[in-house]
């Protein structure tokens, strides 16, 4: 595995395991709160809650993708871009979870890798728009790009159907924004990116 992958995967996994001992304490410091407040008083969230996660199966199908779709596209670009693409991801998806978050009056904690994983995504599904992807329900194969146009409509949906209270789907479309974002600025002009 790709060396910031795998550094992605470990910080996640030991962040989680500190955060199951402490209890809910590092909540209030660390997971993003999605106010406007945030961008002056706690900076650092923007980043740090991709690092926590709240349960064991929301960390294992986060950090399964960034295996799954992070190790190749880290092995096209390098650490270097791969990196920055994950914390533009990261970044982005917090910044439209504060967005809607605060137009909607939403007072929850946001936690979770998946505006990052979200980003990698969209970048795997444009990048390698015919790779066969196996769904686990239903146990069929999908080429990458079907699945991230649907991924991403059903995403946009829930997101403003709010049928699926407690998730933040505008930070997972936020983090495909991210994605969409650096991949236009490595094919900017005069640019020589893959």
């Amino acid at each position: 595995m790709p060396p910031v992958s795998r550094a992605i995967i470990i910080a996640s996994v030991v962040v989680f395991l500190l955060q199951a001992s402490g209890g809910g304490a590092m909540l209030g410091m660390f997971a993003l709160w999605p106010t406007p407040e945030v961008l002056l008083l706690a900076p650092w969230q923007l980043f740090t809650y991709s690092l926590l996660h709240g349960s064991v199966g929301h960390i294992f199908f986060n950090m399964f993708a960034v295996y799954m779709f992070g190790s190749d596209l880290e092995r096209l670009w390098g650490g270097r871009r791969f990196a920055l693409t994950w914390l533009a991801s990261v970044l982005s998806a917090a910044l439209l979870q504060i967005l809607v978050g605060s137009l909607m009056g939403a007072q929850a904690p946001v936690v979770g890798a998946s505006g990052g994983v979200f980003g990698l995504l969209l970048c795997y599904g444009l990048l390698f728009p015919d790779r066969r992807l196996m769904l686990l329900i239903p146990p069929i194969p999908i080429r990458a790009r079907n699945f991230v146009l649907i991924y991403g409509a059903i995403e946009l949906f829930l997101g403003v159907s709010g049928l699926q209270p407690g998730v933040a789907h505008f930070a997972h479309l936020g983090g495909m924004l991210g994605g969409w974002l650096m991949l236009r600025h490595y094919r900017g002009p005069g640019r020589r990116g893959r």
